[in-house]
């Protein structure tokens, strides 16, 4: 039987000391509670300052990657996460992405949008999509929305894909789910993993995913080997058969 458990004995005084002394620990916690929301402003008003400093910055690095060809497409393909609710067809449309871009809202904790700007392309008529987090700073309910994509005929990625399954979309909770199922859906913003995993990790460091290295397969050095040792094995045993031929003319 699991053991209840039991608080210490107190003295008369403890118990005539406890009242005023929870009192003074409440206040020291409301202190610190204070204290801990300063810190947060401070911190925000820090955040809000560079990332001023940088948008130019971000906007230069868009300047060259324009320069390399399908950047975008091979930076979310490489991204472990993103890419594993891309089907070939939405990888063929994201050959046509030139620039990605995130945009926080001045106050920053109120929200961000994330832009794909494309190329003309087969698959729809826009040029930019847009896909905007409001995360309810102000007691309302956080939603999103995003851009209505206009496809052209029989290019609607989100009707003519068929719905995949595969065992990392189980364990992610993205059954039958692909990236433009993930771009028109603005059912559960507040949960929307892929569009965090965009905002955090692959708009800040893109290239550490572009550069992710191709596995090449090597021979092996062991069947290299063997066949090394046995055709020099061969040569050595021709080399001696001659050398006593040699010998014996010499003798005769």
């Amino acid at each position: 039987m699991a053991s209840t458990a039991k608080k210490a004995k107190k003295t008369a005084d403890a118990l005539i000391d406890e009242p005023e002394a929870l009192e003074a620990v409440d206040s020291c916690q409301n202190d610190i509670d204070a204290l801990n929301e300063q810190a947060s402003e401070e911190i925000l008003k820090v955040e809000q300052k560079y990332n001023e400093k940088r948008k130019p910055l971000y906007q230069k690095r868009n300047e060259y990657i324009k320069r390399i060809p399908t950047f975008w497409m091979t930076a979310i393909m490489n991204h472990p996460q993103i890419s594993s609710i891309l089907e070939q067809e939405e990888e063929d449309c994201l050959q046509y992405l030139e620039k990605l871009e995130v945009e926080e809202f001045e106050d920053i904790k109120s929200g961000y949008r994330i832009l794909f700007h494309f190329e003309e392309n087969p698959f729809f008529e826009n040029l930019v999509l847009t896909k905007e987090f409001k995360l309810g700073s102000n007691g309302e309910s956080p939603s999103s929305t995003s851009t209505a994509i206009k496809w052209k005929p029989d290019h609607d990625l989100t009707k003519v894909l068929p719905k995949k399954m595969d065992s990392n979309r189980r364990k992610r909770g993205l059954e039958n789910r692909t990236f433009f199922d993930w771009f028109t859906d603005n059912n559960d913003p507040i949960n929307d993993d892929i569009a965090e995993l965009i905002k955090d990790d692959l708009w800040p460091n893109p290239l550490q995913y572009y550069l992710v290295p191709d596995i090449e397969v090597e021979p092996e050095d062991d069947e290299d080997g063997e066949g090394g040792d046995e055709e020099f094995g061969e040569e050595g045993d021709e080399e001696e058969v001659d050398e006593v031929e040699d010998e014996e003319e010499k003798t005769s």
